[in-house]
Formats: structure tokens, sequence, C-alpha cells
């Protein structure tokens, strides 16, 4: 009778055991997306601070803008 209890422990733990390491897979799935979704982030800030730079030299020329 002994046995019984302990083989239902230890089923619970094997169970949390799946679900945790499905749960860590998951997470290092969502670093690794998060770090594509940041790069991309800085790439598109990159292109927008050019594409100011650029109106404002087309502003400066247009005298449109002051110097």
């Amino acid at each position: 009778m002994i046995e019984g209890p302990d083989n239902i422990v230890l089923q619970y733990l094997r169970h949390i055991s799946t679900q945790v390491d499905r749960l860590v897979e998951d997470v290092a799935d969502i670093k690794i997306r998060l770090t594509n979704v940041e790069e991309n982030m800085a790439v598109m800030n990159r292109r927008m601070d050019r594409f100011e730079q650029r109106l404002d030299r087309i502003d400066r020329r247009l005298g449109l803008a002051e110097a």
C-alpha cells in the first residue's frame, strides 16, 4: 500500500517536470523572437533617422527651415 501514494506523487512530479520543460522551451523561443523584433526595431529607427536628416537638408535647401 505504501507504493501507491509514492507512485502518484512521482507521476505528478514527472508531469510537472514535463510541463516545466515545455515552458523552458517556449521561453527560449520567445527570447529569440523578441531579440529579432528588437533588432528590426533598431534598423527601422536608423532608417527613420536618415529620413529625418534628408528631410532637414531638403527643408534647408528650399529655404523652408532655418539653417
